[in-house]
């Protein structure tokens, strides 16, 4: 399968391959986010009620329950009595991003996990929570019907689970009641953030913000600080969302390192296009080892005091393929391809290979095995 797959890679890649190293183009919002305009992670502590017998025990998770008395006396219901045996309700951590320059009235979805010994979410509703960020201040509040995708059924002999069914989500369960302090129109500058971080792109992009400048505002204004960040000063007379609605469509020549991912649990191999490999002869061979025990019931002969034995019998067959030597020239992703087909292994040989090579020093690429 991976033989097919990498054969039909260097098809695909042939046309690039034959004209050299072909960059992609990007527009800026693509390939690089805005400092200020990052998600912020909200977290609150809630009750689920309303289960069909799929809830918290209260003698295995007693929180539950103190949280179940606190509920009812804030509601005005005295809880002074014995214990309940309910198992309706499941205490749940709620979880939801803040998405950048919110502003209060507006929704968003939340996701519910369990965190007692609750069996299944399903059917049921959260409570009003309330949702604190990394500052300890309540931006948000959810309240509203949990979805769960998985589902679980069970017999006395057999049961059937699939997915999880003790998370779930409320889609724009928690309204936003809070918004953050800082203010997008208050930044003095842009402060632009490559997903991923590369010299060669950061410059071609304050590059192309400064062409874009000087015959729009008639000089530069963005600098590249590292890999990652690109620093874009505000003109004077700017207005600084219109700026950048307008920087973010410009486009770009985006650059990436040489890399190889292998993950040896599936056996995937990605190869980027321009990785390389010098001149090495390979020789992959595996050995197979089989061993088979095929005991025999020996019979004592008749009229003898002899009894029933097992005897043993061992065969042992030894089998080696795969010896042939072969050399890989790989100056583009087609030639690397074509030298990994000519050798015909299976994917967990060709990880092998490669990891061989890069021992050699002739992958001129990062190998990464995940």
């Amino acid at each position: 399968m991976i033989k097919k797959l990498l054969f039909a890679t260097g098809l695909l890649l042939a046309s690039l391959s034959a004209t050299g190293s072909v960059m992609a183009e990007s527009r800026i919002k693509d390939i690089a986010s805005l400092q200020a305009g990052r998600d912020n992670q909200l977290i609150g502590y809630g009750l689920i009620v309303g289960l069909q017998g799929t809830g918290d025990g209260l003698r295995s998770s007693p929180f539950t329950e103190q949280s179940m008395r606190a509920m009812l006396q804030n509601l005005g219901i005295s809880t002074q009595g014995g214990q309940s045996g309910s198992k309706n309700t499941a205490a749940v951590m709620v979880t939801a991003n803040l998405p950048p320059f919110a502003s209060p009235g507006s929704r968003l979805d939340v996701t519910v996990s369990s965190l007692g010994d609750s069996t299944s979410l399903r059917g049921g509703t959260l409570i009003m929570t309330s949702l604190t960020g990394a500052d300890g201040q309540i931006y948000a509040v959810a309240q509203g019907s949990v979805v769960v995708s998985g589902f679980s059924a069970q017999g006395q002999a057999a049961s059937v689970t699939e997915g999880v069914t003790t998370t779930g989500r409320v889609p724009n369960g928690a309204i936003i009641e809070r918004e953050l302090p800082s203010k997008f129109k208050d930044s003095v500058n842009l402060v632009l953030q490559l997903r991923n971080p590369d010299f060669s792109t950061a410059v071609r992009i304050a590059d192309t913000v400064n062409n874009f400048a000087s015959q729009r505002y008639g000089g530069p204004i963005a600098e590249s600080r590292d890999s990652q960040e690109v620093i874009v000063q505000k003109p004077k007379m700017a207005d600084l969302a219109r700026l950048m609605a307008e920087i973010e469509n410009l486009v770009v020549e985006t650059d990436t390192p040489a890399k190889v991912v292998v993950n040896e649990r599936t056996g995937t191999i990605v190869i980027g296009a321009d990785v390389k490999v010098s001149r090495v002869a390979v020789s992959y061979g595996t050995l197979t080892v089989q061993v088979t025990e095929t005991p025999q019931i020996v019979q004592p002969q008749p009229f003898s005091n002899g009894v029933t034995a097992v005897q043993p019998q061992t065969d042992i067959s030894v089998m080696k393929a795969g010896s042939n030597v072969a050399i890989l020239n790989g100056p583009d992703l087609r030639s690397l391809v074509a030298g990994l087909n000519s050798i015909g292994v299976k994917p967990d040989g060709i990880i092998a290979i490669l990891q061989g090579i890069k021992s050699a020093g002739a992958l001129q690429a990062e190998l990464v095995i995940q």
